[in-house]
This record gives C-alpha cells, structure tokens and sequence, in this order.
C-alpha cells in the first residue's frame, strides 16, 4: 500500500511538473492512473508552496502587486508546462460548439484554440493574477497557497466513481470514475487546512476569517462536482482536458474568495 501510494505521487510529479524525475516504468492501467489522481493535491501543496515562497520574495522588491500575480501566474504555468491551461482552452471550445456529445468531443480533441478558449484562457488568468497580486499585496502568503492547494484537490471530485470516461483511450480513461474514499480524505484536510490558513493568516487567530476560508473552499468544490458533472453530460462522459479546466477554474474562485 505505501509502496504503491508512493509510486503515485512520483508518477504524478512526473506527469503534472517538469520535476527532472526518472520516467515512470511499466504498464499505466486504470489501477495506477487512480494512485495518481489521488497524489494530484500533494502536488498542489508543493506548488502552492512555490507560489507562495515567489510572491513573498517579489514582496520585497517594488514590482507592482499585478505584475507580482502575473509572475506567480507564469511560474507555475512553466512548472506544469501549462497543460491545465491547455485543457481549460479545450473544454471552453467544446461548450461553447453547442454541439452532440461526438462535436464536442471532437472539438476538444481538436488541438486548435477557438474564440471561447481564448476568450477563457484571458479571463482565468487575468483573474488569477489580480487576486494572487491582491493576496500579495496583503501579505497572505497562506491564502495564496491554499488557493492552489484547493484546485488540485478538485482532481478528485472530477475522477469521482459515478462519471465514466468520454473516449475509450487517452487520460480520462486511466482515470475517470476512480475516486472513492481519497474525496473525502481530501474534503476533511483541505477544510483543515481552510481553516488554519484562514483563521491565523494575520498571526492572530480570527474565527470569522477561519469560517469563510472554509466556506470558500466548501464553495469551491460543490463548484467543482456540478461543473464536471455539466461537462460530462455534454460530452457523454469525463475527458483529461476537463479534469485541467476545473483545476483552473476552482484555483481563480478560490483566491477570489478568499478576498471577500
């Protein structure tokens, strides 16, 4: 068992980060591609970290709050080789065709970044830079990675038994309907979490601001389990692309939650 979850955050880092890790060996089946689903928020915590750790160290130069949000934006694109933006621009297409289940597979199979995407991929990233600017500005270092932490965690709810996978190959079929009990594994630590960032991110514990972190992330992710339901029924099942957009959308509405 802890062999195996080990292997799961490796493969993991491997797929989600440009880590200079060893190439994962032997046969990825749906066993495995489950594993990594369920390590995908300890990467996020990782990240978040980075992300935090780049925001206080653009806090002690006189870059504008913006432009240090546009910064960690960029840094963590380039550490997961923008592949969740990828999926973001792809899922927005498929919506946007209007289409039966088999369009809208295709158009996000396509590879080709339509208006909807576009217009998508400008909107979310302008949304996180503002607010990680904003929570930098504020010193909230903690809140900023929570943010991160919290949509990855959402890779979870996507992959949720119950929503099989759009296509017979690809990255949603490894991992489309294997998440059982590490939802609510991940729902209990990132409500802790929510909390602990929350209430003590001024050095004070404040209960009010403990209480709406929580809120917020709880927020996040009824978000998260309707959206990707949505996306399924469009689709006619989950795709990988789908998994990436709702890890992007979650990541913006929770840092702008958490500024409310």
């Amino acid at each position: 068992m802890i062999a195996r979850g080990l292997r799961g955050v490796h493969d993991a880092f491997s797929w989600l980060t440009v880590l200079p890790l060893p190439q994962p060996r032997g046969e990825f089946d749906r066993a495995r591609g489950a594993t990594v689903i369920a390590a995908v928020p300890v990467v996020g915590a990782v990240l978040g970290l980075l992300a935090a750790a780049v925001a206080f160290g653009l806090s002690h130069t006189d870059l504008p709050s913006a432009l240090a949000g546009v910064t960690v934006v960029a840094v963590l694109a380039a550490t997961t080789r923008g592949m969740h933006l990828d999926g973001l621009a792809d899922t927005a297409d498929g919506l946007g065709c209007y289409g039966d289940p088999d369009r809208v597979r295709a158009v996000m199979r396509s590879g080709d970044v339509g208006p909807f995407g576009a217009a998508t991929l400008v909107l979310v990233l302008l949304g996180q830079s503002l607010a990680f600017g904003a929570l930098t500005a504020d010193s909230r270092w903690w809140s900023l990675a929570l943010a991160v932490v919290a949509g990855r965690t959402t890779a979870t709810v996507a992959c949720r038994a119950g929503l099989s996978a759009a296509n017979t190959d690809g990255f949603g079929a490894l991992v489309a309907g294997t998440q059982r009990a590490s939802i609510a594994v991940w729902a209990v630590l990132l409500l802790a979490v929510a909390v602990a960032a929350g209430g003590w991110n001024t050095g004070t514990f404040h209960a009010a601001d403990a209480v709406r972190a929580a809120a917020t992330v709880a927020v996040v992710w009824a978000f998260a389990w309707a959206f990707t339901g949505h996306c399924a029924r469009r689709a006619g099942g989950l795709t990988g692309d789908v998994i990436g957009a709702t890890i992007e959308v979650a990541t913006v509405l929770t840092a702008v939650g958490l500024l409310l």
